[in-house]
């Protein structure tokens, strides 16, 4: 008995982890509360991203000049996308992680290696971009490049109206328009968040998963706002490609751009090499913040799942 005291047994340390259905929940419910509270931020970053004449100055003349010309609820157009993009992408994301992490855990020790949080990152990443993330950011997309205040001069009338008309012209595959820059974009991200945000709990915390330690909401914003930094930094060339891709239809014939690679060349030779970062500030404005926020509604749900059910039982 003393000696199972002294020197804990691996398989109890894999048993004392979280589930993946809460790390799905939590992840959920983080995501509606971060769509509500950053939705304008990402409405300018994507008019930023396909003003290609220079009519928006700035991140504050975009956001004035849209209020203005189409009313303060403009800058929440695509909130319903949004908020339904993100909750299920937060559930996906955080519970196939849990999934890969535990797959790729050392089968004698329970220990993931910082090889497997990444790949296990990468490998969430890219579910998420395929499943949820590709689709509903071609009609968050579409819905947000539309300007004007009536409705009935607007293409799209709403987000179900969108994919269906997408599917009628384009095909269902129309829904899946940029998607390689989607994968390799959210891929990046995720293994760099992931082991980002547990080494930050680490190192600033000294919170471990499965101590029955619960940060403060304030702790978690911290350590999720520097572990979203990184990422759009790198990214940036793919998400500007991304959104080109997603924006462009078949309505005047012709596409544009044919491909990821295709686009990242017109790109650079017709708008030059900063334009691959286009809309990089208010991605560094949105994505910090909105794992902030994430977080600190996941850590909550998952930090009280530990100490009620995890540590309790431990004792």
């Amino acid at each position: 008995m003393k000696e199972s005291q002294t020197n804990p047994n691996p398989r109890m340390e894999s048993k004392k982890s979280i589930p993946p259905y809460m790390k799905a929940i939590s992840g959920s419910l983080g995501g509606i509360v971060e769509a509500c509270c950053l939705q304008p931020i990402d409405v300018i970053k994507t008019r930023l991203q396909l003003d290609r004449t220079g009519n928006y100055k700035g991140i504050i003349h975009c956001g004035t000049t849209v209020s203005h010309t189409e009313g303060v609820r403009a800058l929440w157009k695509g909130l319903t996308p949004f908020a339904t993009h993100l909750t299920l992408k937060y559930a996906l994301r955080m519970g196939s992680n849990a999934m890969l992490q535990g797959a790729f855990k050392d089968s004698e020790t329970g220990k993931l290696s910082n090889r497997g949080r990444v790949l296990a990152g990468f490998g969430a990443g890219v579910l998420e971009a395929l499943v949820i993330v590709t689709p509903f950011e071609v009609v968050k997309i579409r819905l947000q490049q539309q300007k004007g205040l009536s409705p009935d001069f607007l293409k799209y009338k709403g987000p179900v109206h969108c994919a269906s008309t997408i599917i009628r012209e384009e095909g269902l595959f129309g829904l899946w328009a940029g998607a390689a820059p989607t994968v390799m974009r959210n891929g990046t991200n995720q293994a760099a968040m992931f082991t980002a945000k547990n080494a930050f709990d680490v190192i600033l915390w000294k919170k471990h998963e499965g101590d029955g330690k619960v940060l403060q909401p304030w702790q978690s914003m911290i350590s999720g706002f520097l572990a979203g930094t990184a990422g759009p930094v790198c990214t940036g060339p793919f998400d500007v490609v991304k959104t080109r891709l997603m924006a462009q239809s078949r309505d005047g014939g012709e596409l544009k751009y044919k491909g990821m690679i295709h686009a990242i060349r017109t790109i650079y030779a017709e708008e030059g090499l900063r334009a691959l970062w286009k809309g990089l500030l208010p991605r560094l404005m949105r994505i910090p913040p909105g794992q902030a926020i994430m977080w600190a509604v996941a850590d909550q749900i998952t930090g009280l799942y530990e100490r009620r059910y995890l540590h309790s039982a431990a004792l």
